[in-house]
């Protein structure tokens, strides 16, 4: 297979709006199920999920897929990640995507977009995805992620304000504007790396973990993507949007 990659999905039990959500029954199976499956139909060579929870260790290694034991004490899934990779033994160069354990309609597409897009230049440490904002209310609504790009595609910075803002008119302009997709690629050294630099300002403020890739002076690619995955899970609301999106199949 032409440029190879790992899939490693971080998947903690505790979650702060929707505790044990990769457990949560989605049509029959559960969350972290219906993630792993998405992602074994992308061109990835292995699956891996590392968590801090035996009960979701068990469904990875029922669904084929490798689970890995990690710490309970990451604040980010880039960090958990990153434990991953070292606990594997991932030489360096190797290509890993970050898929959220939230993501149960995770475009396999889009994995591997964001995937095989990182061997194209060695000057991008990681890669992402975005797509443009459609309305206003998904540009104030504060839980939808704002990424401004340059001419090349890369990432100047991220945000959960309404950015660009728009000086002469009414401050919202969605001609700009764009919505980025929470999945990463990177190679393995460099996550590695990452979970060695301090935590920035930014980073705390927005609670938003590339912002310390920026601050510490990284380039993030930023795919424009082909297929949108649906809403990630963070609220029961999300749940139940989600399982009538399965009932109508």
């Amino acid at each position: 297979m032409d440029n190879p990659f790992h899939i490693i999905i971080p998947s903690r039990y505790a979650s702060t709006r929707l505790p044990g959500k990769a457990l949560t029954d989605i049509a029959g199976k559960p969350m972290i199920q219906r993630v792993i499956e998405q992602c074994q139909q992308s061109d990835a060579s292995s699956v891996i999920v590392a968590t801090d929870d035996e009960r979701i260790a068990e469904i990875a290694n029922q669904s084929e897929a490798i689970s890995v034991m990690t710490s309970h004490r990451h604040r980010s899934g880039s960090e958990r990640v990153a434990e991953a990779a070292g606990i594997l033994g991932l030489d360096d160069h190797e290509v890993i995507v970050n898929v959220q354990g939230d993501e149960p309609g995770i475009p396999p597409s889009l994995v591997n977009q964001v995937a095989h897009v990182l061997p194209e230049s060695g000057l991008w440490v990681m890669s992402t995805a975005v797509t443009p904002i459609q309305s206003e209310s998904e540009m104030i609504e504060s839980s939808v992620v704002k990424a401004v790009v340059n001419a090349a595609g890369e990432a100047l910075y991220f945000s959960r304000a309404p950015i660009p803002f728009d000086r002469n008119r009414s401050g919202l302009n969605l001609a700009c504007a764009k919505r980025h997709i929470g999945i990463y690629g990177y190679r393995a050294g460099f996550i590695r790396d990452y979970a060695k630099m301090n935590p920035c300002p930014l980073e705390e403020l927005e609670q938003l973990e590339q912002l310390r890739v920026l601050w510490h002076g990284g380039k993030i690619k930023c795919v424009q993507a082909d297929d949108l995955p649906p809403t990630g899970i963070d609220t029961e609301q999300d749940l139940k949007v989600f399982r009538s999106h399965f009932s109508l199949k």
